[in-house]
């Protein structure tokens, strides 16, 4: 028999359902640096959003004895988390991205990140929708994860679209999948002498073609140091283009969208653009940037969790409509191959 409680008061839920996302984000983030989940560089934005939807499903039985394990009771504090928390936590990104290391990749990683981005974007939305049947919003969060910078592309282009929540969860699912098979595969493919590149034009092809930040760092373990810092570099240059797209891609999504909706540009990323500004011209104290990287991995991993808290097992089957996996392969295959062809090409065109 399900007991009522008493309704809480709105700071309460608030209180309430903020800190439940701070306490599993901060458990994802121990877990990410422990075990299994640090030596498969498993980033703790991943681990943050299966512990919520584990606890959202936990939750959602215990809630059918006791009202009181009602996620609806919290959902002020949860929105927050999910909300204006992930916004902040963007704007911190930031510093993660300065103007010296985009400079440092030269041309060639310059015009390489600027391809991949707009080529899987725009390739991937049209694939997506007119081959794949997929709807446009979960087509464009799934190349955008795959584009960018993985899980956390997904959560703002969600802010600034507007999207539910299943649609980004099947997106950071495709994330998940083909970045840890690009992250094991890469390197072998690499030492078995299959992939003709150099160490600097592997470091420039996986920091350019893999979807999250520790995919690259994990897939670099076979490369010399320089190279290793190629990669990351390049790919920090697809994480400074979020702020562009952030800005322009609603834009262009609202005008060919058939249905009417509000055009919402996401000043958050505008924030982005000023701290990687910031944190470029203006000698900040180490200690400042480094709590500043932390706040962000602590807010954006909360952010994941009130994800992951705010999707119930039917909103994520009715959302994952046929050719979600057939398309999270093209977009792995396409990014792959095309980055492959472009590394080569304009590392030899601007030799």
């Amino acid at each position: 028999m399900k007991h009522a409680i008493r309704p809480i008061s709105h700071a309460m839920s608030f209180i309430i359902g903020l800190g439940l996302t701070l306490i599993i984000a901060l458990f994802g983030m121990g877990l990410s640096r422990v075990g299994i989940f640090a030596s498969l560089h498993i980033s703790p934005l991943i681990i943050a959003i299966v512990l919520g939807m584990l606890c959202s499903g936990i939750f959602g039985i215990l809630a059918t004895h006791h009202a009181v394990f009602s996620i609806a009771h919290y959902k002020s504090g949860i929105d927050f988390s999910a909300k204006r928390l992930l916004r902040f936590g963007i704007i911190l990104y930031g510093f993660f991205v300065s103007l010296a290391d985009i400079q440092s990749v030269g041309l060639a990683g310059i015009v390489l990140a600027v391809v991949v981005v707009v080529g899987v974007l725009v390739i991937g939305v049209l694939v997506g929708s007119r081959v794949f049947g997929l709807d446009r919003e979960l087509a464009l969060l799934m190349s955008a994860g795959c584009a960018i910078c993985g899980a956390a592309a997904v959560l703002a282009l969600e802010s600034a679209l507007k999207s539910s929540a299943s649609k980004s969860a099947l997106a950071i699912g495709s994330v998940v999948v083909f970045g840890l098979l690009g992250m094991f595969c890469y390197p072998i493919l690499f030492s078995a002498g299959l992939l003709p590149l150099s160490q600097t034009q592997m470091g420039l092809y996986t920091g350019a073609t893999l979807y999250e930040v520790a995919n690259v760092v994990g897939a670099s373990d076979v490369l010399s140091q320089d190279a290793a810092s190629i990669a990351l570099i390049e790919k920090m240059l697809r994480v400074a283009l979020l702020a562009p797209v952030l800005l322009l891609v609603p834009l262009f999504f609202a005008k060919s969208s058939h249905t009417k909706k509000q055009i919402y540009i996401p000043y958050f990323a505008l924030g982005f653009v000023a701290v990687v500004a910031l944190h470029s011209l203006v000698a900040l104290p180490l200690w400042l940037i480094t709590s500043a990287k932390v706040l962000c991995g602590i807010c954006l991993s909360m952010a994941m969790c009130a994800l992951g808290l705010q999707i119930s097992p039917k909103q994520f089957a009715n959302a994952g409509s046929k050719g979600v996996l057939w398309f999270g392969v093209f977009l792995f295959v396409f990014v792959s191959v095309g980055g492959f062809a472009l590394t080569l090409a304009l590392t030899r065109a601007f030799a």
